[in-house]
């Protein structure tokens, strides 16, 4: 908060035509500076800036002050244009809380978190021990400029390295493990770095602060990608990969290309494309949503085109739909990410791609039609209950009519009838009031174990193994991550499973189902290997907590770890094979199977994948 006699000294002595004119080519006429308008992009000179006053535009009707300017064009919150607009004017703008309450508490850990930052850096480029990082990034073609430009670095392997380095530097091992660089594993006693050997991608805070790093493996150790945990800074829910860096350049293109890796950004980046970012290894989130909902409402999806990638398309897409965005979907040649793609085509190549985008309504409609979905009655209602959820997350009035209007044509369904399906549907977006520390909150009730397309299974399927594997979570925190690389592989077996038989990914996961096991595992990973349960319980529903109580009980009832895994992994490929040989059971008994031949061979090889797995259980 800065005070209003602050705001006006700067208002002003501001030189709105200078700040203006730094951004749009303006000439005099008469009393006021005229020229193109920087937010419909017009041509003409219909945007007028008045000394002393502010600006509007007579064709898009844009106005306001010269701090209005800064926030829309330069896509800054209020108080950071003002701050921005004093530095301009010669006037040091301070909040008026702080002076009152002390420096910001989160300082500290920005400090050591931006000392690492360098530290890894210097590592890189500098030390024997950054050899191997070294020649990796020159295997991806990435140069030195670039990897500098994002501020790569590389940890070291040593496990005392770091922290003596940033001891002595005052930064004490408590701080450390604060700003989630070191941690504590149960039975424990000497602090461990939480990277080791891995490319490190610092993570800034919309304002640029360093807040957290993305360690990538390079030597094919798992998990691939390792996220600092949660900390008071660290929130990845709320946070995108490149947003300080993108921000302006969104605002002034009016739109972001949403992408899934960290070398897809620097790649486009490098090519040129800077309004770009990335969620951080999970799914977008309604948190992440917003904060890109306030620079732009245009959002074009890069995602993969496997199954696992148009999974995660439709998912954001729904996300942001429901946010109010303008959704597009990109589709890149087969095999190819926007890493491998800007590579070979350059920018050029990239925004031919996204002039060819679809709506991401309409890239559901083109898969469904592809696939012959709307031609057998049967199917056609499975195909609407996948656009369904979609036509209920938009928010926007106008868009929802549109998509209902699509899919009665090309369904055949009155277009009331469907709107009273969607009216039907719980709201697909399960966030929901957004809290300080994402967790999750306003869960569904857990889903029932049937199998897919309405044919019943065995109820307790697959259940005692999702308890299982968060059990072993809870109870020997070493193996978070490599149960969570687990899960993550299961689902990509379940989408190409899925794929075999020309269907689109289900909505239904492979991995957990129970939402009170999703929180508890999602508070393990926002929490990290060293949170109590009484900081894993902060983050869980009411309805989670008999569950995580449940669950360590009996801290010896676990003999043998790695065997349990394993069994309740195959127990769940035991229970998705399952359902999928009753959906295609129930495929075969529709009036006009699309093909007959095809259907019966998967049916064969799901049945001899379950005996092979049932042998191996035994």
């Amino acid at each position: 908060m800065i005070a209003d006699e602050v705001v006006e000294q700067v208002q002003d002595a501001a030189d709105i035509v200078g700040i203006v004119g730094e951004h749009v080519k303006l000439k005099r006429v008469g009393g006021s500076w005229r020229g193109p308008c920087p937010f419909h992009h017009g041509k003409g000179d219909n945007f007028s800036v008045l000394p002393g006053k502010g600006f509007r535009c007579f064709v898009c009707g844009e106005t306001g002050s010269v701090f209005t300017f800064v926030q829309k064009h330069l896509g800054m919150e209020f108080v950071e244009a003002v701050k921005f607009v004093g530095a301009k004017s010669g006037i040091v703008v301070e909040d008026a809380p702080r002076r009152s309450e002390g420096p910001d508490p989160r300082a500290a850990l920005w400090e050591v978190l931006g000392a690492a930052a360098a530290y890894f850096e210097r590592l890189l480029w500098e030390e024997d021990d950054g050899a191997a990082a070294r020649a990796y990034l020159a295997q991806r073609g990435i140069t030195r400029e670039v990897a500098e430009r994002f501020g790569l670095g590389f940890a070291p392997r040593p496990i005392g390295a770091m922290r003596r380095y940033l001891e002595v530097l005052g930064f004490d091992a408590e701080r450390q493990r604060t700003a989630g660089l070191l941690i504590l594993r149960d039975g424990e006693t000497e602090f461990r770095p939480r990277f080791r050997g891995r490319l490190m991608f610092p993570i800034h805070d919309p304002r640029g602060n360093t807040v957290g790093f993305g360690g990538r493996s390079i030597d094919g150790s798992e998990p691939k990608y390792l996220n600092s945990g949660e900390s008071e800074v660290f929130h990845k829910g709320q946070l995108l990969y490149n947003l300080h860096a993108a921000r302006h350049a969104m605002r002034k293109a009016d739109r972001v290309l949403v992408v899934e890796g960290y070398f897809d950004v620097v790649r486009s980046v490098a090519a040129g494309v800077e309004e770009i970012v990335a969620p951080l290894g999970t799914a977008l989130t309604l948190a992440q949503a917003a904060l890109l909902k306030r620079y732009t409402a245009n959002v074009f999806l890069l995602y993969d085109s496997d199954p696992a990638g148009l999974k995660a398309t439709f998912r954001s897409g729904d996300v942001l739909v429901h946010e109010g965005a303008s959704v597009r979907v990109v589709t890149l040649p087969d095999g190819e990410d926007p890493d491998t793609f800007v590579a070979k085509e350059g920018a050029e190549g990239l925004e031919r791609a996204l002039r060819a985008s679809v709506d991401v309504f309409d890239r559901k409609l083109q898969l469904l039609q592809r696939g012959g979905w709307f031609s057998d009655l049967h199917k056609a209602r499975r195909a609407l209950d996948r656009l369904l959820p979609t036509i209920r997350a938009t928010s926007d009035a106008l868009t929802r009519e549109l998509y209902l209007t699509r899919a009665a044509s090309v369904s055949g369904v009155d277009r009331d009838t469907l709107a009273r399906e969607a009216a039907a549907l719980p709201d697909p977006m399960h966030e929901a009031p957004r809290p300080s520390l994402p967790g999750p909150s306003g869960l569904p009730p857990a889903p029932p174990e049937v199998a897919t397309r309405g044919r019943a299974a065995r109820p307790r399927l697959g259940a005692e193994a999702e308890r299982a594997l968060v059990r072993v979570m809870l109870l020997f925190r070493g193996r978070i991550e490599s149960v969570t690389e687990s899960l993550g592989r299961l689902e990509e077996e379940y989408a190409a499973t899925d794929a075999v038989a020309g269907d689109l990914p289900d909505d239904v996961p492979a991995g957990l189902r129970d939402p009170r096991l999703i929180a508890i595992h999602q508070s393990l990973l926002d929490q990290g290997s060293e949170a109590d349960l009484g900081q894993i319980a902060d983050l869980l529903p009411a309805e989670a907590i008999p569950v995580l109580e449940s669950l360590v009980a009996d801290p010896d009832g676990i003999v043998d770890v790695d065997a349990t895994v394993a069994d309740s992994l195959d127990r769940l490929r035991l229970r998705w094979r399952q359902e999928r040989i009753a959906a295609l059971k129930a495929a075969l008994g529709a009036p006009a199977p699309l093909d007959y031949a095809a259907v019966t061979a998967e049916l064969m090889r799901l049945k001899r994948e379950m005996i092979g797995l049932t042998a191996t259980r035994r």
